[in-house]
Formats: structure tokens, C-alpha cells, sequence
């Protein structure tokens, strides 16, 4: 069996979120989501295609256990000073304030969906020569 791209398998999970989102409708008086079950959904979905696209570049995931968002961070910080800081601003869009909060404003989601695509495009751009990492 073939193995998956990780940065078409990323794309793919915010395309889920971005039907996820929708799920939840706009209220256009308010400008916010009116469901907060779909926007946590959707903030999840962003996330874990983020963090795809950070294991495929960095390769934090090695061995047992899950590894914390400070490994994420330092692999980043050590790597690229840019992907660091869209991995800081990203996990506290997507996964605490969309993921966790739930926070319906429409201006935080696509803001999470933006900083999605920062980092799986930095990703595609800093895999290594090894991997699958393909654009």
C-alpha cells in the first residue's frame, strides 16, 4: 500500500473543516456561527491537519507517546522562525479558542482556516528531501 501524502492528507482535513463550518450557518446579523458543536468540530479537524502537516516537516512524532505542543514549538523555533510563529498564533486560534471555546465568531474561524494553510504551506516547503511532502 502506498504511503499518503501528509501535506495533500492536511489540505484534505481543512477541507473538511471548511464543510464542517458551514454546517453550523452564519447568522448574518451578528456575524457569528450559531452552532458552537460545529465550529469545536471544525477547530479540531484544523488542527490535527496542522499537526499532520508539523510531523511530516519537523518530525516530532517520534517513538511512544503523544508529544506536547512545546516539542511543536521548539522543533519550529529551531527550524523556522516563521513557521514557529504561525504555530503559536495557529494552536491558540484553532485549538483553544475554536476547539476548546468553541468561539463563533466568524472572523476567529477564518482566521483558523487561514493560519491552517500558512502552516501546511510552510510545511510543504520544509519537508524534508526524503519524505512524500509533494505540493
Amino acid at each position: 500500500m502506498e504511503k499518503a501524502n501528509p501535506i495533500a492528507e492536511a489540505r484534505r482535513y481543512v477541507a473538511n473543516a471548511e464543510a464542517i463550518i458551514v454546517k453550523s450557518k452564519l447568522d448574518p446579523e451578528t456575524d457569528n456561527y450559531r452552532d458552537k458543536k460545529y465550529v469545536r468540530i471544525a477547530g479540531d479537524t484544523l488542527w490535527k491537519g496542522c499537526l499532520i502537516a508539523l510531523d511530516a516537516a519537523l518530525g516530532v512524532r517520534e517513538g511512544k507517546g503523544r508529544p506536547r505542543i512545546d516539542k511543536y514549538k521548539d522543533a519550529a523555533g529551531k527550524r523556522d522562525r516563521k513557521l514557529l510563529t504561525y504555530v503559536v498564533t495557529g494552536y491558540d486560534i484553532m485549538h483553544l479558542s475554536m476547539g476548546y471555546d468553541g468561539c463563533k465568531d466568524k472572523k476567529v474561524c477564518d482566521s483558523g482556516l487561514e493560519y491552517a494553510n500558512r502552516i501546511i504551506n510552510r510545511c510543504a516547503a520544509l519537508c524534508p528531501a526524503d519524505a512524500t511532502c509533494e505540493v
